[in-house]
């Protein structure tokens, strides 16, 4: 370390389990806190975080994320974060609000984009912009188009939030975590209450950014291996101008229960579901501080012993109990300063209430006096063990997992590093374990059995809901503007027409200029190749990937799907389930997902499709992902043995748990995700693979699962035929494929168990089957219990004339950054929008995501081709998009991810002279390019097909306007 800069050393520990040098820092000037993490990970992660806790639920934390993204000191644009996206080769840019915290974290594996990320970030934390017109466009605000109009409230966080309060799963957790906490700050929703939202005032929301976005509140996070002097430079750059202030922003303790407590909250359900809607239950605790280390790694290996595996007791009990469809609740919640856990069931009789609550409890105080299986009890320490020495974030980068978890014990004070180093606290866990086989059991006992700061949560379904909460907004927007004088109306109009002519209004090419870029020569000009060996053993292909993977084997085995009758592709993803979750002729499916879990690091069952180019068939299939260390290699195959050739499928009850478990599953995620809902119906009306994956993940599928499980209880005989016929088509080494990623050394000892598995599966002809897609109507009203709708229009582009160009995905990503987002989310209220092409397939997508509106956002995808057709894009505008459409060309894989994208690649044709081909034609988009492809939008304008999800009013609406237009139907 070349030079301090202001800042004093306070802790230093190299940390071997993550092949880190950590550094713990205060700046001595502010106080601030720095913690650096220094290794060869090219992804480099920064991080600032507050300490935000409300005093109230509306939502000014939430808010103010939102706001201090739109424009700062340096960067005077309307919205920094959308020209981030536009021109960026970042992993990760977002901003997360916790119920206690506000976090701001960016990544990128270019350390120019890095630093220019870091500027960025921190002047809009510590210089925003923060004008009322910004809190209106982002928190709420009054619209009123004349005088006659009735008053409505506008804003992207109101809009989202709506959202979020439409989603039974989302408010069950956010009400079982108010019930623990009654007394302090997690008792309120730092996301806001769209009742509570239009308390806020914008005095209230500067005093707040005042009072918590100060150095002396900040913890900064660095990770990768960008240099440390340049880290500590950069950040004293900034705190350089600040003094230490004593700012109040500690998390006080819940003070603790005498006694259990009862809840009763209502949710939203369709009118149509009145007579068989149901509830839900979860039974939650408050557990000791996060910083107990011991605790803390105690309790995550109690929750999967608890509920990690489909044999795990209290998830079992549950289950068994028949009293529900699927687990509730989040499990261990330890991201916050009091831990807590929550569990229960969803789609519960409301009657049957009591019996749940006493099957959770005498399940627990059972286990805590009779005993775990200590074949559970090595599962769960062996797979929170692999999770913890593998280190796969999946999709985010590793340093930002870690980040979140250093925050858990560094935000109340306590060592940031105490859960990033886990050799210490596993070893120790292990040795009590062996020490005291009733180690987990006394934890039971002390924090669930005999923990009197219990309470019990019952979200009861309300069909009037939905109306009384369209009813409170109106009679609160009436009542507000029956009390304004004529002159305040007149203000709120000319309010929202000022506030639209800034959202309309450029920003000026001197003020985009001061956002730091790359230029085109910082870009690589050829893709990067993941290595990709082609084998074959007894007619089955083989891929190999050499990539260090840190001794862990990585196998997908794959079943083609396009064996099967297109009648059993509603099947796919409960058969994928059933081959590890019902059991073989040897082992019941307890002992089987003991095995897994004790053995490996565990096999998940995903299904795949894509278009293939130049071909009117897709691609189907349906893999188990395999993963394990390489000294486990031959327990994993043995598994596999098993599962593959001794499959059992006859247990009717166990399969029906499974099949209500989907149905809850799907239903879960409807609110959350009913753009992607929306976007695959959508896509399943221009190509088989797209029609497959609606039958397997959509709506289609959701509807599949309401008819089986009726099927099963009329002719389980004919339900169990299915399965097995299914088993017999897919199990069959040449409709196979095997993929395999870990290094060289590694494969040589790993491959003659491979081929000795190809070796014993059966082999037999059997003809691609051809499938014969029924689809619905172009035109779709679906309803469900929602306060915001996901609108979708596209077409498939080929058939209009159009041939892919790379140019392409910069101008549907220039679409999205600009009049998508401007025009449905800045404008329309919206939290988002997007243009979404399949290179295969030709299909093009608009969707909005959780939108108060519907015509009106259908408008804005109709206009898309004018907006092309009139612009004139800069050459520095285009600079940037091209820069950033290539930063999502080149994301950043872990090996795992990179050996399995590479066979998908393989499996559809995507070709490395083809994806360079593409990259090519993307660093060479013309402005020509976008005047070329408006001519194709227009015909998507004229010939485009409508899906709508979103409540029943806002589809009655439509329909009354437009009678006839759409085909509606009740989701839920």
């Amino acid at each position: 370390m070349k030079n301090n800069h202001g800042f004093k050393l306070i802790k230093k520990q190299d940390i071997s389990e993550l092949k880190t040098r950590a550094m713990f820092f205060s700046h001595i000037k502010t106080g601030a806190q720095l913690l650096s993490l220094s290794n060869d990970d090219k992804n480099k992660v920064f991080g600032i975080t507050f300490r935000t806790p409300p005093s109230d639920s509306t939502g000014i934390a939430h808010i103010l994320e939102h706001s201090v993204l739109c424009g700062s000191r340096k960067y005077p644009v309307k919205e920094p974060f959308v020209e981030l996206l536009k021109g960026s080769l970042k992993t990760f840019l977002n901003a997360f609000t916790y119920p206690d915290k506000t976090c701001y974290p960016v990544a990128s594996q270019n350390l120019k984009d890095f630093y220019n990320l870091i500027d960025v970030y921190l002047d809009a934390v510590f210089y925003p912009r923060l004008t009322p017109f910004i809190f209106q466009q982002e928190g709420w605000h009054y619209e009123l188009e004349d005088i006659d109009h009735p008053l409505i409230y506008k804003g992207v966080v109101y809009n989202e939030m709506k959202g979020a309060y439409s989603s039974p799963d989302s408010i069950l957790a956010q009400h079982s975590l108010q019930s623990l906490f009654p007394d302090n700050t997690y008792g309120l929703d730092s996301g806001g209450h769209p009742r509570n939202i239009p308390d806020l005032t914008f005095q209230q929301f500067n005093d707040f950014h005042s009072k918590c976005y100060h150095p002396s509140n900040a913890r900064i996070w660095f990770y990768g291996d960008d240099d440390l002097d340049e880290r500590l430079r950069i950040i004293n750059d900034y705190l350089k101008d600040f003094d230490l202030i004593q700012i109040d922003s500690t998390i006080k303790l819940q003070p603790l229960f005498s006694h259990p407590k009862n809840y009763i909250r209502p949710f939203m359900v369709g009118e149509e579901e009145k007579s068989k809607a149901k509830g839900m239950i979860t039974l939650n605790w408050l557990l000791p501080e996060t910083h107990d280390v011991n605790i803390n790694f105690s309790m995550r290996i109690l929750e999967y012993i608890l509920l990690g595996m489909p044999a795990s007791p209290l998830r079992k009990a549950l289950i068994d109990s028949g009293l529900g469809d699927d687990i509730a609740g989040e499990g261990l919640v330890n991201e916050i300063r009091q831990s807590y856990f929550s569990t229960g069931l969803k789609g519960i009789q409301i009657k049957n209430v009591k019996g749940i609550e006493a099957i959770i409890l005498d399940t627990l105080s059972r286990l805590a006096h009779e005993g775990i299986d200590p074949l559970t009890v090595e599962a769960a320490l062996n797979t929170i063990e692999f999770r913890l020495r593998e280190n796969n974030a999946g999709h985010l980068p590793r340093g930002l997992q870690l980040m979140l978890r250093s925050l858990t014990t560094w935000l109340y004070e306590r060592d940031p590093l105490a859960l990033l180093a886990f050799e210490a606290p596993l070893k120790a866990i292990k040795n009590k374990v062996q020490s005291n086989p009733a180690f987990f059991e006394e934890i039971i006992d002390r924090f669930f059995v005999n923990n009197p700061h219990r309470t019990t949560l019952t979200l009861k379904p309300d069909p009037d809901m939905q109306i009384n909460e369209r009813a409170y907004e109106k009679d609160r927007l009436d009542k507000a503007k029956s009390a304004m004088k004529p002159v305040e109306i007149k203000s709120i109009i000319e309010n929202a027409r000022e506030l639209k002519l800034l959202q309309e209004t450029p920003d000026p090419p001197r003020k985009l200029a001061t956002i730091p870029f790359l230029e085109l020569s910082d870009l690589e000009t050829n893709n990067s190749i993941i290595p990709i060996t082609h084998l074959d053993h007894q007619g089955t292909p083989i891929l190999f990937h050499d990539l260090s993977t840190n001794g862990i084997s990585y196998l997908d085995i794959g079943f083609n799907l396009h064996a099967l009758p297109d009648k059993y592709l509603s099947y796919v993803p409960l058969f994928g389930r059933a081959l590890i979750e019902m059991g073989t002729e040897n082992e019941d499916y307890v002992t089987l997902t003991q095995r897994i879990s004790r053995k490996t690091g565990g096999i998940i069952p995903q299904f795949f499709t894509s278009s293939i180019r130049n071909s009117s068939r897709g691609c189907a299939w349906l893999f188990l992902r395999c993963k394990a260390l390489v000294t486990q290699t031959e327990e994993l195959i043995s598994i596999l043995y098993d599962v593959l050739l001794d499959l059992q499928l006859d247990n009717e009850k166990r399969f029906r748990q499974m099949v209500m478990e989907e149905k809850a599953r799907q239903e879960e995620k409807l609110i959350p995700g009913g753009h992607q809902f929306v976007n695959l119906r959508l896509r399943s009306h221009f190509d088989e693979a797209h029609w497959a994956a609606e039958q397997m993940g959509g709506l289609s599928y959701l509807f599949f699962l309401n008819r089986l499980s009726q099927a099963i209880d009329e002719n389980w005989s004919n339900v169990h035929s299915v399965l097995d016929r299914i088993r017999d088509i897919l199990i069959n080494r040449k409709k196979m494929i095997l993929n395999i990623t870990l290094d060289e050394s590694a494969w040589s000892r790993f491959e003659p168990h491979v081929n000795n598995l190809i070796d014993k599966l059966p082999e037999h002809k059997n003809n691609e089957a051809e499938w014969s897609p029924k689809r619905p109507s172009s035109f779709e009203g679906m309803t469900l219990p929602s306060l915001v709708n996901y609108v979708g229009k596209g077409s498939e582009l080929f058939t209009l004339g159009y041939r892919f160009h790379g140019s392409v995905l910069v101008i549907t990503s220039y679409l999205r950054n600009t009049l998508l987002w401007d025009r449905i989310r800045v404008q329309g209220g919206a939290y988002g929008a997007f243009c979404l092409i399949d290179r295969f397939s030709g299909v093009l997508s608009f969707i909005s995501y959780r939108d108060p509106n519907l015509i009106k956002t259908l408008d804005v995808f109709d206009h898309t081709a004018k907006f092309l057709s009139d612009m004139d894009i800069s050459k520095e505008e285009l600079t940037k998009n091209i820069i950033g459409t290539i930063g999502d060309l080149d994301g950043y894989m872990l090996p795992d991810e990179k050996g399995y994208t590479s066979m998908l690649r393989y499996l559809a044709g995507d070709t490395e002279d083809l994806r360079q081909k593409m990259r090519t034609e993307i660093l060479a988009t013309k402005n020509t390019d976008f005047k070329k492809f408006s001519k194709i939008l227009e015909q998507v304008k004229d010939n485009g097909i409508v899906k709508i999800l979103g409540s029943p009013n806002s589809i009655q609406a439509v329909t009354t306007e437009r009678p006839g237009w759409l085909d509606v139907v009740s989701v839920l």
